[in-house]
């Protein structure tokens, strides 16, 4: 199994107790020490449950993080993400900047991305995905 960076989608299946997800990460806990995700995602689960005022949500969700490796835009991550940007532009197929700065940070940090929009990062030339929730 392959170092992962891990979508806000499927982190919030993993906190819905998805089955599939739950093993996934199970698994890949069993190789490596920490879940990787990205300082996006951190952002869109958090703003989610402070908008639902969910603070049994977000205390779990903040005591998860502590243990997690949260990765943090970078310069390198910024370029990569204006490639894309400008790459899918000139193809006429746009997805969201969240979505485009995340994958720039998969591949800043050479990591598979864990995610079930495929459809949205599919189009990201050099970019692995996997769906942990199939």
């Amino acid at each position: 199994m392959k170092h992962v960076l891990v979508d806000t989608d499927i982190l919030s299946l993993f906190f819905r107790e998805h089955h599939q997800v739950v093993d996934k990460f199970k698994k890949y806990l069993k190789e490596y020490e920490s879940i990787n995700f990205s300082i996006v995602t951190y952002y869109e689960i958090l703003s989610g449950l402070k908008y639902r005022d969910a603070h049994k949500q977000l205390n779990h969700f903040l005591n998860f993080a502590n243990y997690s490796n949260i990765l943090p835009l970078t310069i390198q991550s910024i370029s990569i993400s204006g490639d894309i940007y400008a790459n899918l532009r000139k193809t006429g197929y746009l997805i969201d900047d969240i979505d485009i700065l995340i994958a720039g940070i998969a591949l800043a940090n050479n990591l598979v991305l864990v995610t079930g929009n495929e459809k949205h990062f599919q189009q990201i030339e050099e970019l692995e995905i996997q769906n942990w929730s199939k």
